[in-house]
């Protein structure tokens, strides 16, 4: 089984607003961590939609110099999505965003072993409706996982992307969400019920983020629920700290080979915490160095490796 990751999803260009300053770059969820899949050193293809344009061909040259292959299809649209991200003074960012989304040409998943998905591309018609189409068709023969990613500020509410939310969640291998995604998906309701409601519906991982307060991760195998430390770094902002941290586990997960196949998925749900520990201390890794720098800063494997050896706790 081929051992090649597909992001599909979004690339966009991040114009980012600070307390005193202002820049453009580049960003997207997808393409961050398609990005960040390939300088963790697996083969990584986006399908995402943006022009042949100033902006377009930053992201395109974005992808091919970390070795990322484009769809074809990807850089057809009429023109480049662009997400207007405010930092506050402890480096947090709100977004609101100028986009549209679309699969002109769904690929081939023939030559893939893993999908990822999420964010704004499962939930933004018209390439949603495909994005699921997609996602389902994969299972037949490789992994899926799955980041909500929720951005308040096109998805509107929570009744109007709840079912599509739950659906890709029962689609999925291994979950990602932080503690805001789920604070605004089921307000009022405790985060660690949501997470063992999920669990129960069909995933094999799921993993809450929490920001600075670390992430929990729970497994289909195990009834108990594990807490990872984070990495104490200085914050220059948040931008694609959960991008990243989604690269590292997925990179970590296919390397323990838990995630690429259908014997995959059945390795994967019968894991338990020493199987799947190296594949999460790469994920707090490379969020914290992505949080360390400015913007979506994806890490390589040699940045990873150099905190995993200051730390003995982090090398199994």
């Amino acid at each position: 089984m081929p051992e090649r990751m597909l992001c599909l999803g979004e690339g966009l260009i991040d114009i980012v607003t600070g307390p005193t300053s202002s820049s453009e770059r580049v960003g997207g969820s997808l393409l961050n961590v398609a990005v960040g899949i390939a300088r963790l050193g697996r083969p990584a293809s986006l399908c995402a939609h943006w022009a042949i344009d100033p902006r377009g061909r930053m992201l395109g040259e974005w992808a091919r110099l970390a070795g990322v292959d484009l769809i074809p299809g990807t850089e057809s649209a009429p023109r480049t999505p662009v997400a207007y991200a405010r930092i506050d003074d402890e480096g947090r960012a709100s977004y609101e965003f100028d986009l549209a989304w679309a699969v002109p040409q769904p690929p081939d998943l023939a030559g893939f072993g893993h999908l990822h998905t999420g964010s704004l591309a499962v939930t933004l018609e018209p390439g949603g409706s495909t994005v699921q189409a997609l996602t389902s068709r994969m299972r037949g023969h490789g992994t899926v996982s799955y980041d909500p990613n929720i951005r308040p500020a096109v998805m509107r509410k929570p009744a109007a992307v709840l079912e599509r939310v739950e659906r890709l969640v029962r689609m999925s291998d291994v979950v990602k969400a932080s503690d805001e995604d789920l604070r605004w998906l089921y307000p009022g309701t405790p985060v660690a019920d949501v997470l063992r409601r999920w669990l129960a519906t069909g995933p094999s991982m799921l993993v809450l983020t929490r920001g600075p307060a670390g992430a929990d991760a729970l497994l289909a195998g195990n009834r108990d629920m594990l807490h990872l430390d984070p990495i104490r770094v200085t914050v220059a902002d948040t931008v694609g700290a959960g991008d990243s941290f989604m690269a590292g586990l997925l990179t970590g997960l296919c390397d323990a080979g838990l995630l690429g196949s259908p014997r995959a998925r059945e390795r994967l749900a019968a894991a338990d915490w020493p199987d799947v520990q190296p594949a999460l201390h790469r994920a707090v890794i490379s969020a914290a160095l992505t949080v360390g720098h400015s913007g979506a800063y994806p890490p390589t494997m040699a940045e990873v490796e150099a905190i995993r050896a200051t730390d003995p706790l982090l090398r199994d």
